[in-house]
């Protein structure tokens, strides 16, 4: 059987999305597990990837962090952007917790994140791990939205990094067939399904396109500024509903 990737879109808190899918993918997946080769991801997708490919056993951990973080964002007055909120060391408590020790030898060669540089605005795809210090610095750098997040980019190796969704938010890897998750209707694999008439205009992202909807638009404003919690675990059961359908329609079920 061909060898297959997963690549998750950048998408900030609607990442519980992802979740909702990655936990079908466990459940009815395994034709699909045994063949894939390597995961990848931009921000949030990038966390998500991360997990599958170094602790899938604590999928139920990463799913009750998102709804905590989200919360504690939704408590701030202006969201992340309020005076003396740490969004970036909230994220990398999050990792600390979830992450194994060995999570870089997991990773190496399996994960690719994408970062973007501070000054050039050029891309990076990272996918070699040292140290499990190097594996967290390239995931914050791949989550790291200026202002939002702080107004201090992510140092690694010795350069400054942001957020991999403004240079290339959903990638896809060079060998084998790339299966692409995103919480946006549009014409990835795993997405949702929304009907808007016969003409359906679209939105352009970097390496990602959306269906122009109304839906998808307040979407893109709950990336950062978080649902209610019942909202987001709605999310995260049309996650697992979306890629239940593609296991189904694309022979992945055993």
């Amino acid at each position: 059987m061909a060898l297959v990737n997963l690549s998750f879109a950048a998408c900030g808190f609607l990442g519980i999305y992802h979740l909702g899918v990655v936990a079908a993918l466990l459940r009815h997946g395994d034709k699909l597990l045994d063949s894939l080769r390597a995961c990848a991801g931009a921000s949030a997708g990038a966390l998500v990837a991360a997990v599958v490919v170094t602790a899938p056993d604590k999928l139920e951990h990463c799913k009750e962090f998102t709804y905590r973080f989200a919360n504690n964002v939704r408590k701030q007055k202006l969201g992340a952007l309020s005076p003396g909120y740490d969004f970036m060391l909230e994220l990398r408590d999050g990792m600390e917790e979830i992450l194994p020790p060995d999570a870089h030898l997991l990773a190496n060669k399996c994960l690719h994140v994408s970062i973007t540089h501070f000054k050039t605005g050029k891309n990076r795809m990272v996918s070699s791990f040292t140290t499990r210090e190097d594996l967290i610095k390239v995931l914050l750098a791949s989550s790291f939205v200026p202002v939002y997040a702080g107004m201090k980019p992510v140092e690694f190796q010795g350069q400054k990094w942001i957020d991999g969704g403004f240079t290339d938010g959903l990638p896809v890897l060079p060998t084998g067939r790339t299966i692409t998750v995103s919480p946006f209707s549009g014409p990835q694999d795993i997405c949702p399904h929304h009907p808007i008439g016969s003409v359906q205009p679209h939105i352009r992202l970097p390496n990602m396109t959306l269906k122009f909807s109304w839906d998808n638009i307040k979407r893109l404003d709950r990336a950062l500024f978080p649902a209610p919690l019942p909202r987001m675990q709605a999310l995260h059961e049309e996650g697992f509903a979306d890629a239940v359908r593609f296991l189904r329609t694309g022979g992945w079920m055993r």
